[in-house]
């Protein structure tokens, strides 16, 4: 069974072992007969010898030994014939000791039969270990069958192991390799950005010195005409048609004037009041007319909702942010699933308009322009998109931050926008051109931003409200409040401004002197998340914010009470509210993808 490879060697060494253990029992088992088989030996020679003797000594019928017939020997004894046994005497002594010796053999032939039954025991038990042995060895043979199999799969899984670790070690090379060629392109990347953004920067330094050389070669040459025209003398004797054709002249050279006017005009109004949505109206003096946006609907009293009209399951995941634009008949959400869905509200039911799709991560916020034709959206991928309303892709991508973006926000036009990410920055950016005009530091992740005209106001995480002017570099004003700040909202006069925080409260901050007016709290109000959005009612009568628990809460301004609490179709957290511009519909967004209109 053994062989001559490794297997080999413990196999003689079992065997070696057994026959020794055989040996030694045959040793303990021998010792017990040496003694009993040469006494047994001995009793049976003794045995034929009494016989012989007895045999001898047995007297025949006729075998008289008469006086007469002694022999010499007899007579020779003389006088020690008296102390011979007598043959009798002999005899029954024989006689007795052939009884002992029977006695004797008697044991000793039990003896020799208990000891043979032992013998045929250990025999049969030797028999028995034997066939164990065989069925042993039997087994020790498969074992070294399946042990020999086993070691031929271990070495075959072995270079198995091995070839799949010099795979391993070349994938990890490849990927080094990668994760190398990766950076050099990302840093290729950032410097072509950075290259980008400087020659964007170029350009609209100098597309603004060219618009400043124009305008002052334009103003220039309307003083010129203005001069000429104070230094003309008109003849009364002049027809009256050569009178009307002067004026008329003299209007259309008056008419450029008009524009810078109004321009300066504009800018100082705009100065004075950092915070205003107002539009010109109606046309200047010899100007063209200015772009007119939609009709706004104006709310002049506004009510708290008090039943639900419409509720939808509007997303595939959670929904995130909800906004109505400009006309308070159109609505847009936001969810995790990517997606922008336009919705009509028609006859108190909220009817799918369109779906917006090309977003590159989680919806955060949303925003409308003035004139309700684009959509802004802050996303988790680093970038804030723009879509115009009636195209399905993404107009633009406004990318530059490094991490979530968390608010983007149109300005007072539609070609400007400000957006805020958790990369403590907020950003500036022109839309008509997309790229980025200032990159503000603001020290703490940016959950929220409003703006005005020149006045950007974010909200963070490390509890504080900044105020930053888009004309001078530095922060102007902080004011802290006691928890992170989830969201921001402007009231529609811009001289409020309503923020909500984690400290489970709403504040009210009056932006004519700077400081917190009031403080809403309820109890079982709890904010649900870190970007639980609260808004004004239209005519800044109400706060309105949703709670953890799926309720509403408003809260009236002026008082300071709470003014109710409504619970309806949310049974998990709100994560946004929205009133719209007519004050006749509220929407509410949950975390479990449901949008629910209220009146």
């Amino acid at each position: 069974m053994a062989g001559s490879g490794p297997l080999g060697v413990p196999a003689a060494r079992w065997k070696r072992h057994i026959v020794r253990q055989l040996r030694q029992r045959d040793r303990a088992q021998k010792a017990l007969f040496l003694e009993l088989m040469p006494a047994y030996n001995r009793l049976l020679e003794k045995a034929e010898l009494l016989t012989w003797i007895s045999e001898k000594l047995q007297p025949e019928p006729n075998d008289v030994t008469p006086t007469a017939l002694q022999g010499p020997w007899e007579e020779d004894s003389g006088p020690d014939s008296d102390e011979v046994p007598s043959p009798t005497t002999l005899r029954v002594k024989w006689q007795e000791e052939e009884e002992g010796l029977r006695r004797v053999c008697g044991e000793m032939a039990y003896q020799v039969v208990e000891k043979s039954a032992a013998l045929g025991a250990l025999e049969s038990t030797l028999e028995e270990r034997q066939s164990r042995l065989a069925a042993l060895e039997a087994h020790v043979v498969e074992l070294q069958e399946a042990r020999s199999r086993h070691a031929r799969q271990v070495d075959a899984q072995r270079e198995l192991n091995a070839a799949q670790r010099a795979a391993y070690e070349a994938l990890c090379a490849h990927a080094r390799l990668q994760e190398a060629a990766l950076r050099r392109l990302e840093e290729e990347a950032r410097d072509l950005l950075e290259r980008l953004v400087q020659r964007k920067a170029r350009a609209a330094a100098e597309r603004n010195l060219r618009l400043e050389r124009h305008e002052k070669a334009k103003q220039a040459r309307v003083s010129l005409e203005l001069k000429k025209a104070a230094k003309r003398t008109v003849s009364i004797s002049e027809s009256p048609n050569t009178v009307s054709q002067g004026m008329r002249e003299e209007a259309e050279s008056l008419a450029p004037t008009a524009e810078p006017l109004s321009l300066k005009s504009e800018a100082g109004d705009k100065w004075k009041r950092p915070f205003s949505f107002k539009k010109r109206r109606g046309h200047s003096v010899g100007g063209a007319p200015e772009q007119r946006y939609q009709s706004i609907p104006v709310c002049v009293a506004a009510r708290p909702p008090t039943q639900v009209q419409d509720v939808l399951d509007a997303h595939l995941s959670e929904v995130n942010a909800v906004c109505f634009g400009p006309s308070s008949s159109l609505l847009a959400t936001g969810g995790a699933d990517r997606l922008i869905q336009l919705w009509n509200v028609v006859g108190g039911r909220l009817e799918a308009d369109q779906t917006l799709e090309g977003a590159g991560g989680s919806i955060t916020s949303v925003d409308f322009d003035p004139s309700g034709s684009q959509v802004l959206a802050a996303t988790y991928n680093q970038a804030a998109q723009l879509w115009k309303v009636g195209e399905v892709q993404s107009k633009e991508t406004l990318s530059g931050h490094t991490d979530k973006v968390t608010a983007a926000k149109f300005k007072l036009t539609r070609h400007q926008a400000v957006t805020g990410s958790r990369d403590r920055t907020v950003k500036e950016w022109d839309l008509g051109r997309a790229y980025c005009s200032r990159t503000i530091n603001v020290l703490s992740y940016c959950n929220d931003v409003v703006c005005g005209d020149h006045v950007i106001i974010s909200g963070h995480y490390d509890q504080k409200i900044r105020f930053w002017d888009s004309r001078v570099p530095c922060c102007t004003q902080v004011i802290p409040v006691q928890g992170r700040v989830t969201s921001l909202n402007l009231s529609y006069d811009q001289l409020h401004l309503l923020s909500c925080s984690r400290d489970d409260t709403l504040k009210v901050i009056d932006l004519r002197v700077s400081n917190i007016r009031q403080v809403f709290r309820a109890d079982g109000f709890r904010c649900g998340s870190d970007w639980t959005k609260a808004v004004f009612s239209p005519d800044r009568s109400y706060a309105l914010a949703g709670s953890w628990d799926g309720a509403l809460y408003i809260w009236d301004v002026d008082t300071g009470k709470l003014e109710g609490s409504l619970r309806g179709p949310h049974c998990t957290a709100i994560n946004a509210v929205a009133w719209c511009a007519s004050g006749s519909h509220v929407v509410s967004v949950d975390q479990a993808r449901k949008v629910v209109l209220w009146r």
